[in-house]
């Protein structure tokens, strides 16, 4: 149970409130039989149980100067991209407040449970973005707070940092609510003749796409599973427009299939949808929606050859295989085939099983030694130099630097083969780095003119650090 305050225009979820008598009392999930102040969670290895809700609490700031931003939406997803818990609108200073749901011990401690944040604000690009995953909150690491033993997660994860957006004179937003069955966690895109601008459901339902210019729009939501209507809408400049519901459709869905060959390496890879109008080409990555993976989310990946993706939505969406950190990526040699990147409709034209006509290849990657190896990296803008595994049979390399708009800002593409030597070393001679900016590295080795392996999509991001 909550009880729910409203300051202002700023709504604030205030979990735990109340009396916590009913808590340690064995309950039923189905019935909401817990008092206020405690919710009805599993035990493991036993009951439900009534507990004081697991608080999540942290701070949405500006990545330039630091200031809170009021007003933002935050949202918790599990493995799967499905909304969870309480969403949390942040307060003047930044500061926001979910309640999460969790698997408990005995004692009501946290034991189970992995989360990922998104938030969203206008005049800031969303969190997360495809340079900027969101890193998962682990439950267990939860801390007992105050006399009522109330537990609480709040580190450096729970502080999220908003990148400005460079033009929100006029900007306005879409808001509405998925009305199907399934209803949380649904990427909604707004499409209206450029990129699509984003948002997700909340665990109620309800969405906003920020940031969105004047003009007349499509409206789409996409997860594994969930066939909706489109709805169409007119924004006038700065307008917050409402009502803009997304009904589910009787469509059947689709499933997508197809094969990876590994050219070169060793392992296995995953393949996830796109959607189209999300996708940034010069850096290879758009959004994905929740489940549309194979293999499903939650699984390391193991496609080594054929893969299918089912309950695909209609739309068009972009097939990218080896996206993620496996020590693959797809063979950047596109004189080849199976080495495009490939764009589907879907259903196809011949039904609802749309199959590649070719096998992606993929290869081995060159492996990112500096920044970004494991996750995004600080770095001193004065001396800034990339580092990245030799491939032992290129010519040359070209390396690359986006920034998270997915904007190339500098690049150098008569970088020397090494001899000697297990890494290469690149200065950054660009110009200056924004602080509060985050950016990507990408290199890809070259022999005979023809790209032969790259690094990995997700590595190589890093953040300037502020000078000491």
């Amino acid at each position: 149970m909550r009880t729910t305050l409203v300051i202002g225009s700023v709504l604030v979820w205030m979990a735990g409130c109340s009396s916590d008598n009913d808590h340690g009392k064995k309950c039923d999930p189905a019935q909401d039989d817990c008092g206020a102040g405690t919710v009805c969670e599993p035990v493991q290895g036993g009951d439900f149980t009534c507990f004081s809700p697991v608080l999540l609490r942290g701070k949405v700031l500006h990545a330039e100067t630091g200031a809170g931003i009021e007003g933002a939406l935050i949202q918790a997803a599990d493995v799967n991209g499905a909304a969870v818990g309480t969403p949390g609108v942040s307060g003047a200073d930044g500061s926001y407040s979910l309640s999460l749901p969790a698997t408990r011990n005995k004692d009501g401690k946290p034991v189970a449970g992995d989360y990922t944040l998104r938030a969203q604000a206008a005049g800031f690009q969303a969190f997360p973005s495809p340079i900027r995953p969101a890193l998962p909150i682990a439950a267990n690491s939860a801390v007992a707070e105050g006399e009522a033993v109330r537990w609480v997660i709040e580190d450096a994860q729970t502080d999220i940092y908003l990148i400005p957006l460079s033009q929100a004179a006029g900007l306005g937003s879409i808001s509405g609510k998925i009305t199907a069955e399934k209803r949380s966690g649904i990427l909604v895109v707004a499409d209206g003749g450029s990129a699509g601008l984003t948002g997700y459901s909340d665990s109620a339902g309800d969405y906003t796409i920020f940031n969105v210019p004047a003009g007349n729009y499509t409206v789409r939501g996409y997860a594994k599973g969930v066939q909706l209507a489109t709805a169409s809408t007119t924004l006038a400049a700065g307008e917050n427009k409402t009502g803009v519901d997304l009904a589910a459709s009787a469509n059947p869905l689709s499933t997508v299939t197809g094969s990876i060959q590994i050219v070169n390496g060793s392992g296995a890879t995953s393949v996830i949808l796109a959607v189209e109008s999300t996708f940034v080409e010069n850096a290879a990555r758009g959004e994905t929606p929740p489940g549309l993976r194979a293999p499903p989310p939650g699984t390391e990946p193991n496609v080594t050859g054929n893969f299918t993706i089912e309950g695909v939505p209609d739309g068009r969406y972009v097939v990218l295989a080896a996206f993620e950190n496996d020590g693959l990526v797809r063979d950047p040699d596109q004189t080849i085939g199976g080495t495009k990147i490939v764009h589907i409709e879907v259903p196809g034209t011949s039904g609802n099983t749309v199959t590649l006509p070719e096998s992606f290849k993929v290869t081995a990657a060159l492996n990112v030694v500096f920044p970004g190896a494991t996750g995004p990296e600080g770095v001193n803008a004065a001396s800034l130099a990339f580092r990245f595994a030799d491939d032992s049979s290129e010519d040359r390399y070209e390396l690359r630097v986006f920034d998270a708009f997915g904007s190339e800002v500098w690049s150098d593409l008569a970088v020397p083969k090494v001899s000697g030597s297990a890494t290469v070393t690149v200065n950054y001679a660009g110009p200056a780095l924004e602080q509060g900016m985050y950016y990507q590295f990408r290199a890809t080795s070259i022999k005979d003119g023809v790209p032969i392996s790259s690094t990995e999509d997700l590595k190589g991001v890093f953040f300037v650090q502020p000078a000491p």
